[in-house]
């Protein structure tokens, strides 16, 4: 559901953009507002989130559909943890439907999606792993796990299938979150060059964090 926010950038209390095929983390305390900006437009946005206190605790796609009925997420959704908890609730969406089935490229899935000598582009797994070190440095690649994939346009097939299309956003689209508790944010502004869902083309985002209202 398309939902505009009130909220100004310029009383944010952090803006940072953050460039095509690089990463971002930063703890979102409980009751900020999180908003991620398509500023070209087509911008497939990879993110995870976990309890910042118990990581063991994180985002769950089965369990987020299950709850609210449907498998695109949009405002009025609650992001739904491993342990039943409410980790962020979507408060505002100028883009419509966000991705949580299609999961994030690595090495191996470019290798058998496209060719063997895509093995060695930059990845979201790869860029996930770098910003997870950087605050939770034990855990692996066993931690990284289902993932958002904001204004990336994957529609169901009939049968059950999943096809990578055209973005739905346009330049300047958000989608904005409240943190109904304290979680860690990992984002990786994706690089695939090799399906649509960047537009062939991946381009800045930018991040914007307001204090508890």
């Amino acid at each position: 559901m398309l939902q505009e926010s009130k909220l100004d950038p310029s009383s944010a209390v952090y803006r940072h953009v953050v460039e095509s095929g690089c990463g971002w983390s930063r703890v979102i305390t409980r009751g900020q507002i999180f908003r991620i900006v398509d500023l070209e437009g087509n911008q497939a946005v990879d993110t995870l989130f976990y309890n910042a206190t118990d990581p063991k605790d994180r985002y769950s796609a089965a369990d987020t559909i299950r709850e609210q009925g449907q498998v695109y997420l949009t405002t009025g959704t609650k992001l739904i943890s491993t342990e039943g908890n409410v980790l962020l609730t979507i408060v505002a969406d100028t883009c419509g439907r966000h991705d949580t089935l299609g999961g994030a490229c690595a090495a191996e899935s470019n290798q058998v999606r496209y060719a063997i000598e895509k093995k060695f582009m930059h990845n979201c797994r790869d860029t996930f792993l770098l910003e997870l070190a950087k605050h939770r440095p034990h855990m692996t690649k066993r931690d990284i796990t289902c993932n958002i994939n904001f204004f990336m346009n994957v529609p169901v097939t009939p049968q059950g299938g999943l096809t990578f299309e055209d973005g739905v956003s346009a330049p300047q689209r958000y989608v904005e979150l409240r943190a109904e508790m304290d979680v860690l944010a990992l984002v990786s502004n994706c690089p695939q060059l090799n399906n649509p869902c960047n537009a062939y083309n991946p381009t800045p985002v930018e991040m914007v964090v307001w204090d508890a209202q």
